[in-house]
């Protein structure tokens, strides 16, 4: 199967807590867009399509859809499925410039680490997918047990004038440390906090001491400045987040498809 003239590359990433796409004339990133995971993943995935499509003017475009992240199989109209892996490792070093060594992605129910040479090939991976805590869904749980809106972690985490302890390796016993914390009036600002900076000390103990430059972050969280400047103390180095980090894996999925065929 080959692209004719004119086609779009389309990513979708049907991730455990949210859907992102993107929309790719050649190298051209043409359009990104996302929607909460749900029951029936193949008709959000159509919808996301049709709205980039329309957005971009091109409603009847011929295109080539790649899949991948958890939900990859749920999707019958993906020319192929690729692992998230090489997704995001694809995606993060062409996005770069090829600059990315070292790539940390916190997604929704796991966290990676993936190692790149300087030709973007993939040297080692890590993976946590044994706990929620540390990755997006454990930022999820911490918003509603705070009541604080995800959007607002970056604010009152950036307001923060102490740093409090959250010990917890398990999300369940976070939880009730979280409950005693603001039970003992301790302000959501200062929780908020100590959540990114016990989030930056699992991520460092996944990437360990030996770590090649240039690091990126990228998934849900990295828009969290509050998360982004943990890591960087935590591992004593600048931490380089790019544009919509959330979409790094589908843009790599996207960047899969060769203009030549599939």
């Amino acid at each position: 199967m080959t692209l004719g003239i004119g086609a779009l590359r389309i990513g979708a990433d049907l991730g455990s807590t949210a859907i992102k796409l993107v929309i790719y004339s050649g190298d051209a990133l043409l359009w990104r867009g996302k929607a909460p995971t749900a029951p029936n993943q193949e008709s959000i995935v159509r919808r996301l399509i049709a709205e980039g499509l329309s957005a971009i003017g091109a409603p009847e475009a011929e295109y080539r859809v790649v899949a991948t992240g958890y939900g990859k199989k749920l999707y019958a109209g993906a020319v192929k499925t690729v692992d998230e892996i090489s997704a995001n490792a694809l995606g993060l070093s062409r996005l770069s410039g090829g600059a990315a060594r070292t790539i940390v992605n916190i997604g929704g129910q796991d966290s990676k680490v993936i190692r790149l040479s300087d030709t973007g090939r993939i040297v080692d991976f890590k993976m946590n997918d044994k706990c929620a805590a540390g990755t997006g869904r454990f930022f999820e749980q911490a918003a509603r047990l705070l009541d604080v809106p995800l959007e607002d972690f970056v604010r009152l985490g950036g307001a923060s004038t102490r740093e409090v302890d959250i010990n917890s390796t398990c999300v369940v016993f976070a939880e009730s440390e979280l409950v005693s914390l603001v039970a003992a009036g301790v302000g959501k600002e200062d929780i908020i906090r100590g959540l990114c900076a016990s989030v930056a000390r699992r991520t460092a103990g996944l990437l360990g001491r030996h770590f090649e430059e240039a690091v990126y972050l990228d998934g849900g969280p990295a828009v969290n400045s509050c998360l982004v400047a943990a890591l960087e103390d935590e591992l004593a180095t600048e931490i380089h987040v790019l544009e919509a980090p959330q979409h790094t894996v589908a843009c790599g999925a996207a960047l899969s498809i060769p203009d030549s065929g599939i």
